[in-house]
């Protein structure tokens, strides 16, 4: 059995005469937190949909709990949650409603769909909206209800994109202790963001820029590689010093 959760082998990703994702290398190991970090534009989206088979690589490979993605995708299914950039929930059903949907599709019983309703809405303090309709929740609600879906058939990994976008700092600190217990629990998570402060809650950080991955390491090792003495660089002060002129990613050991 491997560590590695999720790696991809010289990626690449063109759209027309556009290379989205250029030649990246990624390993995620299991039981970690890893976080994509860099500006919109930078590949993020494209790279994470190409891990969960949503999208096909123009060259290199991707695996996933051992699997070749997309080819043995099915095989994972069950094993993965997703949470797209995008509310990734059905604006004419409830709160419910969508949940069971979604837990019908992961091939659950309705028993187990409702125990894991009741649980989940307590986690993501719904329980008073289970009968609204999805396009009568606000953003945060939406996003909440998001990853109640991506997390409702008990995944062993979890792949969000920009999870946090949109929400307010108090918020965004709640989905962070979510994603903390998860880790706890033997989770895997990759995610993206574009707040690099978030970066700071992560194992290990992958610094993306013009669809490549420039720097990597935990947040600590890529501090160093970039603090004079006496000062603390801020993430986005770090992303800016590493990313200004790389041209492949360099890893911190």
């Amino acid at each position: 059995m491997t560590d590695v959760a999720i790696e991809t082998r010289q990626i690449v990703k063109e759209f027309g005469k556009r290379r989205a994702v250029d030649h990246v290398d990624l390993q995620v190991c299991k039981g970690e937190i890893y976080g994509l970090v860099g500006p919109s534009g930078a590949g993020k989206t494209t790279l994470i949909r190409m891990t969960c088979g949503l999208t096909h690589s123009t060259l290199g490979s991707v695996s996933i709990l051992e699997h070749a993605i997309p080819r043995q995708r099915r095989a994972v299914e069950d094993r993965i949650g997703y949470m797209p950039q995008e509310h990734a929930v059905y604006r004419d059903l409830s709160v419910a409603e969508n949940l069971l949907f979604f837990g019908q599709i992961y091939g659950m019983d309705r028993q187990m769909i409702a125990v894991r309703t009741d649980e989940l809405l307590t986690l993501m303090q719904m329980s008073n909206l289970r009968k609204q309709r999805a396009d009568q929740l606000s953003s945060g609600e939406k996003q909440r209800l998001s990853l109640a879906c991506a997390l409702l058939h008990n995944p062993e990994l979890l792949l969000l994109d920009e999870p946090t976008i949109g929400l307010d700092p108090a918020l965004r600190s709640e989905f962070w202790e979510h994603f903390r217990t998860l880790k706890q629990r033997g989770r895997t998570i990759l995610l993206t963001t574009h707040y690099l402060e978030e970066a700071e809650h992560c194992d290990r950080v992958g610094m993306m820029r013009l669809g490549r991955l420039v720097a990597e390491g935990t947040p600590t090792e890529l501090k160093a590689r970039v603090s004079s003495e006496g000062q603390s660089p801020s993430m986005e002060q770090v992303f800016l010093l590493l990313t200004r002129s790389g041209e492949r990613k360099e890893s911190v050991t």
